[in-house]
């Protein structure tokens, strides 16, 4: 993690389709990667910032011009289900003379493998069979608030999707998932937290920009 080009390895998935019960197929590679965690060394790659108008924290790479910013946050599936949603939403800032290319990374929790949604702003223009498969963005508080980003986003169907962002520009992207575990929220007097660990990564020219998120620091932008 000191190093720019840290040799880290990663798990990266192929999931063929977006049935609940599929299992997806892990292959591991050795990528250049910087990773923001914990506990990991202070350096001008790795950075904590707070949004001044939220009080939201936000962790942040750099690398050769390039800014990855990340919040997490989670709402529940619905009243009447029990489960919660993980929202990652990424702002890649391109400070260089050059366009950069961002791809789908992947997420875990606590170790098991967290894929993205099939989302879509509205599910009336496919079919009668895929409706069942795809989650609308005007029905997660998370996206209609405006904490994760309707405009951009990773979606189950289109994996191989790249953003390209142009110089001296930026872009947020969004992408939700389901929480593998049956049982991932603690509660209290002073309110709910997501337990255990949250990882994911987008991919930016081929760099791995990876963020451990401890539960506690997720926030919470349901209703």
């Amino acid at each position: 993690m000191k190093s720019a080009k840290l040799a880290t390895t990663v798990l990266l998935y192929a999931i063929g389709t977006v049935a609940q019960d599929d299992i997806p197929t892990f292959k591991v590679n050795t990528a250049s990667a910087l990773v923001w965690e914990i506990g990991s060394p202070k350096n001008s790659s790795f950075s904590t910032i707070w949004d001044p108008l939220t009080g939201r924290e936000i962790h942040r790479l750099s690398s050769s011009g390039v800014e990855v910013s990340s919040i997490l946050g989670y709402e529940r599936i619905s009243t009447s289900k029990v489960g919660s949603l993980l929202n990652y939403t990424t702002t890649v800032a391109n400070n260089t003379d050059s366009e950069v290319i961002v791809q789908y990374g992947g997420a875990s929790v606590d170790g098991l493998a967290a894929p993205p949604l099939w989302i879509a702003l509205t599910n009336k223009d496919f079919g009668k069979r895929d409706r069942k498969e795809i989650w609308e963005l005007s029905k997660m508080h998370c996206f209609e608030s405006g904490f994760s980003s309707k405009q951009n986003y990773f979606s189950a169907h289109e994996l191989s999707k790249t953003f390209t962002i142009r110089p001296k520009t930026a872009m947020t992207i969004s992408a939700v998932t389901t929480d593998p575990r049956h049982s991932a929220l603690l509660c209290s007097v002073d309110g709910c937290h997501v337990t255990g660990t949250i990882r994911y990564y987008v991919s930016v020219n081929r760099k791995d920009y990876i963020f451990v998120w401890p539960g506690r620091s997720v926030v919470y932008c349901g209703k």
